[in-house]
């Protein structure tokens, strides 16, 4: 059957693909425009599986919300390019509004749910890495119910936070969510400070004041007096409440919330790509090892 430039053209608009790639699948297909369809599927897949180790450190977060909650989504890609690139973005917000309507409790189970025109985000995913040629993943996602008020800000595309707060207005919570954006706290307060981030910074603390101490001739006492005001110190540097608040650096944020008389329930902060290892290519030694293996 001879393949005409409207089939290719139908095929096109329809999964996206590139010219070549929808006029080798119809050809395989014998022009029947379903099993094309399939044909480039079973391609994206197969791509897909490729590029599946491929390190994915960029991307973008979206958050999207309704009367009962806020949902926010990390979606990466390899790079900056892809992650501004008008599929990739409807994808990502595909993927938040399939979130916000579903009931996937993680990603695995968030694979197999519907997107609203009827794929799983499994199938659209691996339908775009096929188009963009890169490494696509939902790497994380989080839900937050609406009780009280959720403050949400979004600093571009890269860092997105959701605050709940007890009491107060809308305001406050979206100031608290700027604020957090900014400072970056690991927890609300002292209480939620992981043991072991306290012991690696407590013996940072006490191996400094020790040899600070040798060095002056310093009695026991004023070093213990050191560590304990220095810890005390970086308690109130990653903890929210211990904060200066950004947009009034005289206050901190305990402060600003009694005056409110308002308490933060819960905060949520992802950026893209953190903790995320970016392999770091050395081009110089590229070269030279290309070099060395034609001598």
């Amino acid at each position: 059957m001879s393949i005409t430039a409207s089939m290719v053209k139908e095929l096109r608009e329809r999964t996206g693909a590139g010219m070549m790639e929808c006029k080798k699948a119809l050809v395989e297909a014998d022009g029947d425009m379903e099993k094309a369809v399939e044909v480039l599927r079973m391609s994206g897949q197969a791509k897909a599986d490729k590029k599946s180790s491929r390190v994915a450190a960029d991307g973008r977060i979206v958050i999207k919300s309704d009367a009962s909650q806020a949902v926010i989504v990390e979606v990466n890609s390899e790079t900056d390019f892809v992650a501004k690139d008008d599929n990739f973005i409807a994808f990502a917000d595909a993927v938040a509004d399939s979130i916000l309507a579903g009931k996937a409790a993680d990603v695995d189970a968030l694979s197999n749910q519907k997107l609203a025109d009827g794929r799983t985000v499994e199938a659209a995913r691996t339908e775009l890495v096929a188009k963009v040629g890169e490494n696509i993943s939902v790497r994380r996602f989080q839900r937050v119910p609406k009780r009280g008020n959720l403050g949400i800000y979004s600093h571009g595309a890269r860092i997105g936070v959701i605050v709940s707060t007890d009491r107060g207005d809308v305001e406050l919570a979206r100031d608290l969510a700027m604020h957090v954006a900014a400072s970056n706290p690991v927890c609300i307060d002292d209480s939620g400070v992981p043991a072991e981030t306290l012991e690696r910074e407590r013996r940072i603390i006490v191996e400094q004041a020790a040899e600070q101490a040798a060095e002056s001739g310093k009695p026991a006492n004023i070093v213990e007096k050191m560590v304990t005001g220095r810890i005390a110190k970086f308690l109130k540097e990653i903890t929210l409440l211990g904060q200066p608040f950004v947009k009034d650096p005289e206050v901190t944020v305990a402060g600003m919330l009694q005056k409110a008389g308002a308490r933060v329930t819960g905060f949520v902060r992802f950026e893209v790509g953190e903790g995320i290892e970016k392999k770091q290519q050395n081009f110089a030694e590229e070269v030279m090892a290309q070099v060395n293996q034609r001598a």
